[in-house]
């Protein structure tokens, strides 16, 4: 029997693959988005527009009234709550409304879940660790987070939205599951997104010297956009609630110069001047590396796609789109 999915978030990275996954499958999805921090004339969202399957509704999550929705439709299997600029120099840009998307949104998200006996995921986020005094992030690690930065609208919004969440699943018994995404690229990422992958691959195309913040010796992992909708699913479609948020991303780490150097090696080996060196952001962490045990046990879910195959074809796409 075919689905009904909610998609908060699905003109964007990857709440448009969640969609599109679904939509291949036969599902109806319906997607909700107020372009604060996606494209309305992004080529994805105009595939997805013209599949019958896919209903669309212009709207902020923040003020989404469920009882509107009890009316135009019946029935929701489940719901994907992308709705959040993720974006640094976006949310940096937006402090107010990524906070209030994080903590009203996620309510009202929540609160259709209650009235549909959805399930929900929550796209929570590795931030929430803040700049980690440990070498990889298990989800017992409380984090160490700066309340009052730059980016406490992004990290401390998050945090209160899991509170939120594990409130209505342990008051209300609402199956909240809290994913936490760590670094995710590939197709279909905004070429202004402000992330180290897509930043070295446009600077790169468009003949641009790559900005290293720091030394570049900061370490991140990288996870596929794929093996992340893999995992997204699985945690929607499991069979029992977790009960414990879980970490979702790709366990190999790899410093921000390695990454660079990788980048120049696939576009332009040759040219000269590969990049210059910036001061380290505020609060920017200085390692990143999740525990997937969890996913691993529970979801029975791990990545498939090295780092090196999933940039040779994030460049691919890159290309089709600068």
């Amino acid at each position: 029997m075919n689905k009904n999915i909610v998609v908060a978030g699905a003109a964007g990275f990857l709440g448009s693959h969640i969609s599109s996954h679904y939509l291949a499958k036969g599902d109806i999805v319906w997607g909700i988005d107020n372009f604060c921090s996606s494209d309305c004339d992004s080529m994805h969202l105009k595939i997805l527009l013209n599949n019958p399957q896919f209903g669309f509704f212009m709207h902020d999550v923040r003020t989404f009234d469920d009882r509107e929705w009890h009316r135009l439709y019946n029935g929701v299997d489940i719901i994907y709550n992308m709705a959040c600029p993720a974006s640094p120099p976006i949310y940096q840009s937006m402090p107010i409304e990524t906070i209030t998307t994080c903590v009203n949104g996620t309510v009202n998200m929540i609160k259709l879940a209650q009235a549909m006996g959805a399930a929900i995921v929550h796209a929570s986020t590795s931030e929430i660790y803040g700049d980690p005094n440990c070498d990889t992030q298990s989800e017992s690690y409380w984090g160490n987070v700066n309340s009052y930065g730059q980016r406490s609208c992004y990290d401390e919004g998050k945090r209160g939205s899991e509170a939120i969440c594990y409130d209505y699943l342990n008051k209300y018994n609402v199956d909240v599951r809290v994913a936490r995404i760590f670094n995710t690229y590939g197709s279909r990422m905004r070429q202004n997104d402000g992330r180290v992958v897509s930043n070295f691959i446009c600077q790169r195309l468009r003949g641009d010297k790559m900005t290293i913040y720091g030394d570049g010796s900061q370490t991140r992992s990288f996870c596929y956009v794929d093996d992340m909708v893999r995992g997204l699913i699985a945690l929607g479609e499991f069979h029992l609630n977790p009960r414990s948020p879980v970490n979702l991303g790709n366990p190999c780490k790899i410093t921000v110069r390695s990454l660079a150097q990788s980048v120049i090696e696939k576009i332009e080996p040759e040219r000269e001047q590969h990049y210059t060196l910036s001061a380290f952001p505020t609060d920017d962490p200085h390692t990143r590396c999740p525990d997937i045990s969890i996913a691993r046990q529970l979801l029975g879910w791990q990545p498939k796609i090295s780092l090196d195959e999933g940039l040779t074809r994030t460049i691919e796409y890159f290309k089709t789109v600068i």
